[in-house]
């Protein structure tokens, strides 16, 4: 059985409502919403993206996605079927819901790897690298993600779901990340308790030290509260989009890969395999001799600031680490 991937007709439905809430930001009290030179960098990674889209789908879907399908339940003493049980779960419409929470799941991890290990930071900074938050940041994505994403998702074919039904889920799962950002919606009351909302995309978008590496989730946000990454907005903090190490350029080959350049560079600054292991798969911001530091070492730093003052001081983003 073959599926459409969901995003064939989304594409055209991102452009039209960027279009839409930039015409509507510009005439109403949010003007400064949109920046051309950084919209335009936007939907370049973009345009890109869907360019790259094809590819996309024939690396997981056809290569991986299948073979990890295939080889786990050959026609002869297959894994599943011997060990399991079943063959394939088919096509209900419970498996269809069941796929796409484990899709969210994978999703979850996925996402939140790509804060914590560098390497992997260095294709996901692109798409936080904007100072703004809206729809055109949306599509604002690296292009090198594509080369290692179908690695957390390749599981859930090897246990059974088919993989042109996963492919969908991954569509459906990008719908809806596209819509969670803009500013315009406000917070959904009960419909926060479960899903992962454009107020709390907000809070993963930000750059202030309370809110960093925070709500990694797709769909739903029960992952980031049951792993502790969950964070709610506070309306009485001012939010700071971007990263604290931008990369100060609207030129899409310096946004797609500054990061890698800085890697190489923090990788020259000590003669130690296991400081260079650290440099490209520790978290970012770590660094050998406490030139930058990672997200956990500057709370950490500013809540032994507040114990020595005494005092209570508000959370800010003054700690500039390799971010």
């Amino acid at each position: 059985m073959d599926f459409t991937n969901p995003l064939v007709y989304g594409v055209p439905c991102f452009l039209g409502f960027i279009l839409l809430e930039f015409t509507y930001s510009k005439t109403h009290d949010r003007k400064g919403l949109y920046k051309w030179r950084d919209l335009r960098s936007s939907l370049t990674f973009g345009v890109g993206s869907a360019l790259l889209a094809p590819l996309l789908k024939t690396i997981s879907a056809i290569i991986i996605f299948n073979f990890i399908y295939e080889v786990f339940n050959p026609e002869v003493n297959g894994i599943r079927t011997n060990i399991m049980g079943w063959e394939s779960f088919g096509y209900a419409w419970y498996v269809w819901i069941i796929c796409q929470l484990l899709d969210d799941f994978s999703y979850y991890w996925f996402h939140r790897q790509n804060h914590m290990i560098r390497f992997l930071w260095a294709a996901h900074i692109v798409h936080h690298s904007s100072s703004n938050f809206n729809l055109g940041t949306a599509v604002r994505n690296g292009w090198f993600t594509i080369l290692y994403k179908p690695f957390f998702y390749m599981w859930i074919c090897s246990i059974g779901f088919p993989p042109e039904m996963l492919v969908v889920c991954l569509g459906i799962e990008a719908l809806w990340q596209f819509q969670l950002h803009s500013v315009y919606i406000p917070k959904m009351g009960i419909i926060e308790k479960i899903f992962n909302t454009h107020t709390m995309h907000q809070v993963h978008h930000a750059k202030n030290l309370e809110y960093m590496d925070k709500n990694h989730g797709g769909f739903l946000n029960i992952f980031d509260k049951i792993f502790g990454t969950w964070k709610e907005l506070d309306d009485d903090i001012k939010i700071e989009y971007g990263v604290s190490h931008p990369p100060n350029s609207y030129n899409i080959w310096i946004i797609l890969t500054h990061e890698y350049k800085d890697i190489w560079e923090d990788t020259k600054k000590s003669k130690n395999w296991y400081h260079k292991f650290m440099y490209i798969l520790g978290p970012p911001g770590w660094s050998h001799d406490g030139s930058t530091f990672t997200i956990k070492q500057m709370r950490k730093r500013l809540s032994k600031e507040i114990n020595v003052k005494t005092e209570t001081v508000p959370l800010t983003s003054h700690y500039k680490g390799s971010l």
